[in-house]
């Protein structure tokens, strides 16, 4: 079954479809962004697969692609405050419920990659495990907040030119904790993160 096909198994249960997904759960600095794609039924866009498994010049083009011929889309953050008040797991729900009440068009359905789903979402919501892989429009949710997110690192690289963002991107990279132990913690990294890491450092 195509990633569409998909989609169109479920539209036979509810007529618009949402697709969405979260980027930045894993890094040790910066906002982590979800993004929420409808597409109408007819809409197959070639190459929409797991933005992992794409190069970041093809998420590049597939990013205006999507954008351009989605019925609606949206992309939103949670902050590093909200990751430290509330964990990475729920601000990642949270920032993900935003992309979807964000939209001007409501969907009749939610399909959140992964086995978890946001609460308190006005619409029925599936998770889907590896949905990024089976359905287009989470595929595309994947790709926008992927490459959203990489923007916002390169903006910040900027902002914070030691750490060198614009290469690993807030990931627990060796050069990235190389940069940290150098110049210490910046205003965008997560101190939850780093926690294990400096007690493991300090021979905790």
């Amino acid at each position: 079954m195509t990633l569409s096909e998909f989609d169109n198994e479920i539209r036979k249960d509810y007529n618009v479809v949402c697709g969405c997904d979260e980027a930045g759960r894993g890094p040790l600095a910066g906002d982590v962004f979800a993004a929420a794609v409808i597409f109408d039924k007819d809409t197959v866009i070639e190459g929409i697969n797991d933005s992992k498994k794409l190069t970041a010049k093809k998420r590049e083009e597939l990013f205006d692609e999507i954008m351009e011929k989605a019925v609606d889309f949206s992309i939103q953050t949670a902050t590093v405050e909200e990751i430290e008040d509330i964990n990475i797991l729920n601000a990642a729900m949270l920032a993900m419920k935003r992309a979807v009440e964000d939209m001007d068009t409501k969907p009749d359905v939610c399909l959140i990659d992964g086995n978890k789903t946001p609460e308190g979402l006005e619409c029925p919501a599936i998770a889907v495990v590896k949905g990024d892989a089976k359905s287009q429009a989470v595929a595309a949710a994947s790709i926008l907040a992927k490459v959203a997110r990489d923007r916002y690192m390169e903006q910040m690289a900027e902002q914070y030119p030691e750490y060198r963002f614009e290469k690993h991107k807030g990931y627990g990279t060796k050069l990235h904790y190389q940069m940290i132990d150098q110049y210490g913690p910046c205003g965008i990294h997560r101190m939850s993160f780093l926690k294990k890491y400096y007690a493991k450092k300090n021979g905790h």
